[in-house]
């Protein structure tokens, strides 16, 4: 199973974690990053994610961000291809372009899901005929893990 997590998902550990929802999806998304370190999964990365989390103003949680990255057993380079997917996906929807970027590198490996925490990401991702499914860490732990 290949597994492509977004920027907010490498953050989401080092969020609140007094709030419940927060912290069950860090577990989650710790978990997951734990069985790509098993090779129990394949962790897919990007350069697409690499220049967001380089964008990150806190250097200490950038430091901490890349940390848990390097688990990501797979790179996924920057493409032509992957540029014209992620105008595709918002020209036909309000996805954003870093999203969009994310979700066209994931499809790029035929990833069989893009995890996110971002709610409206995951709904409007759920409209579209997309080559990977866009899931929220908690609902992939409720179904895969």
């Amino acid at each position: 199973m290949i597994i492509y997590l977004d920027n907010c998902c490498y953050n989401r550990p080092f969020d609140d974690q007094t709030q419940e929802r927060i912290h069950l999806e860090s577990e989650v998304i710790l978990t997951v990053l734990k069985m790509g370190q098993m090779k129990q999964v394949v962790i897919a990365g990007s350069e697409v994610l690499e220049l967001e989390m380089n964008r990150m103003q806190d250097e200490n949680k950038k430091q901490k961000v890349f940390d848990l990255y390097r688990v990501a057993g797979m790179h996924i380079p920057y493409t032509e291809n992957i540029k014209k997917r992620s105008a595709e996906i918002m020209s036909v929807s309000r996805i954003r372009a870093f999203d969009s970027l994310h979700i066209a590198s994931a499809e790029e490996v035929n990833a069989d899901v893009f995890l996110t925490t971002d709610d409206k990401l995951e709904k409007m991702a759920e409209k579209l005929k997309l080559g990977t499914r866009v899931i929220n860490p908690l609902r992939f732990a409720w179904e895969v893990i």
